[in-house]
């Protein structure tokens, strides 16, 4: 397959050598074109006000592996490549493999998810792969995953084009229990802003936010928690479908399935019960 991989951790990080190098050992034609130094949380933003570079890089990657450092974000790094870089559409846009989990709300935040979601804006499948660790440095695994998950979308193309945000456990081969399919979760923090001094007696502030994790009551719109999370018999509400922070504790592999369209579907259909009464340019609720 052709295959478009960015990151947001930066061209010379070595999650996306370990992926870039080993989807192609397994023979995908691989282009990357990622940012030129780290550009982690910068979410889905774009450089409008200044020029944006890319220069062709050859010593990082092994040589079959087309590369590009871009000066921007990791959007403008697939929107660049799309628009200018590779002569024929990727089958599928990669992202990763970030250094830290994005679980949960972090994907609000995430360039690794946003890279991959500029590619499904496009209509191209995207998967945005995560190890689950800032510290551990074998990505090997999470390569071996993607590569697999590759073959497994091969010779069972996804029905549409979507995101497919996994996460990947930082354990042992062995100590991974498998891989399933989960649902967003919550991942809040408690920002906490440092004060400091800098040389020149200037005060500047620094994000330290501790992660706060909430798991969801017994019941939900997802099914009977009491259900084991291997218990994947399809995706009936009757069946528990977990989320990705719950499921990441016992040691799975996450596939969560994401799309653009955060339209909230309770609340249009909470909303069909009010009523806009132009005239006094208000909302009503019909009773």
């Amino acid at each position: 397959m052709n295959l478009l991989i960015s990151n947001d951790d930066g061209i010379f990080a070595l999650g996306i050598r370990t992926l870039a190098n080993t989807l192609a050992a397994a023979g995908h034609q691989v282009t990357v074109v990622c940012p030129d130094r780290e550009r982690s949380a910068t979410g889905h933003g774009l450089t409008l006000h200044k020029p944006i570079r890319a220069e062709g890089i050859e010593a990082v990657f092994q040589s079959d592996v087309k590369a590009w450092a871009c000066s921007g974000t990791p959007s403008d790094c697939i929107k660049l490549a799309l628009g200018a870089l590779v002569n024929t559409p990727p089958d599928f846009v990669l992202s990763g493999i970030n250094h830290g989990a994005n679980l949960g709300t972090d994907i609000l935040y995430s360039g690794t998810v946003s890279a991959a979601m500029e590619g499904m804006i496009e209509g191209i499948p995207a998967i945005a792969f995560s190890l689950t660790s800032f510290t551990d440095n074998d990505f090997q695994p999470a390569a071996d995953f993607a590569n697999t998950l590759l073959d497994q979308l091969i010779n069972y193309p996804l029905a549409a084009p979507i995101l497919l945000n996994v996460n990947v456990p930082a354990v042992s081969e062995a100590q991974i229990k498998g891989a399933i399919i989960t649902r967003q979760g919550m991942r809040r923090y408690f920002d906490l802003f440092e004060r400091r001094v800098d040389p020149r007696g200037k005060i500047y502030y620094w994000l330290a936010g501790e992660v706060i994790e909430e798991i969801e009551p017994e019941t939900s719109d997802f099914g009977d928690r009491s259900q084991p999370l291997n218990h994947q018999e399809g995706l009936e509400s009757t069946h528990y479908i977990p989320t990705d922070v719950e499921a990441i504790k016992e040691n799975y592999i996450t596939i969560t399935p994401l799309h653009y369209n955060l339209t909230s579907l309770s609340g249009l259909n909470h909303l069909q019960t009010w009523r806009i009464n132009c005239s006094e340019n208000f909302i009503k609720r019909d009773c």
